[in-house]
């Protein structure tokens, strides 16, 4: 078994700095749980959805964080924020290692379009190795919607998918099951972490590789803490989730060729027919 202890912070944040509330709360758990090996926040937890507090690419923000990860020697994905990047603003998590080094940095690919207004997408996907464990892929919020962001990552071998989130919308239910599904159907786990308070309704989940539920949190601040276990996720994708579907190797073998990723295919008369994409009006 290669069990590795993570830890989502469900927590109740303002629009504001809420960069040492982090502090505290990483420094605590660590206190408190110091067989904590990674943390991930909900989704723009450092400074809330305003564009004001847009930080500049490796600057004093990114170095405050590689210092928190440093000083509790563990793993850190702390949320998102927005950053300052050529002039264009992109939702950014960096994945901080427990020497306080960025090893990648994650540039949401759909940002909440029409809402999430001046935010340029990113195009590169990012998974990566924590030693002796396996490997890691991040998504933020709404790319979890396109199945072929999860399935990528799983591509590059994936074993372990994390999501921070930021939704108070009425649609959270179906966000659950969208969780549940990108781990069925692609056997990995995979960490949605939820903000909580006036701008997340909390209900963070953790899922497996057979898309069972391992944690579901309530609507307030909650520090959901699980042992993982990278060799049940290898060998459910060896013999299948209880000696089921090993859906990954069907995918690989199957010589079906998929119109829709054939160049631009997603340009297709059908869905250019659907119109412009923006906000409904009355």
């Amino acid at each position: 078994m290669t069990y590795f202890t993570v830890a989502g912070l469900q927590l109740v944040l303002s629009g504001d700095n809420n960069l040492e509330v982090i502090r505290r709360e990483v420094s605590g758990l660590k206190r408190r749980m110091p067989a904590v090996q990674m943390v991930m926040l909900g989704e723009l937890s450092l400074f809330g959805p305003s564009l004001k507090h847009a930080a500049a690419l490796g600057g004093e923000v990114e170095q405050a964080l590689c210092d928190i990860a440093r000083e509790n020697e563990m793993w850190l994905i702390p949320g998102s924020f927005f950053e300052q990047d050529g002039g264009k603003i992109y939702n950014m998590t960096p994945v901080i290692n427990p020497a306080g080094e960025i090893v990648r940095r994650y540039r949401k690919m759909f940002p909440f379009c029409p809402y999430e207004e001046g935010i340029t997408p990113g195009t590169e996907f990012v998974t990566f190795d924590v030693p002796d464990v396996g490997r890691f892929g991040v998504l933020i919020c709404y790319d979890m919607w396109f199945p072929e962001t999860t399935r990528s990552l799983v591509s590059e071998g994936a074993e372990f998918i994390l999501h921070p989130t930021m939704t108070n919308t009425v649609d959270r239910d179906a966000e659950l099951a969208i969780a549940r599904a990108n781990a069925a159907m692609n056997q990995c786990y995979f960490m949605d972490i939820n903000v909580a308070g006036d701008y997340g309704v909390g209900r963070s989940i953790v899922c497996g590789p057979g898309g069972e539920v391992i944690h579901e949190a309530g609507c307030g601040r909650e520090v959901i803490l699980i042992d993982v276990d990278l060799d049940h996720v290898r060998q459910v994708r060896e013999r299948g989730w209880h000696g089921t579907g090993q859906t990954l190797k069907s995918f690989r073998d199957s010589d079906i060729s998929y119109p829709i990723y054939q160049g631009g295919g997603n340009k297709t008369d059908y869905l250019n027919s659907l119109g412009p994409l923006k906000k409904p009006g009355r």
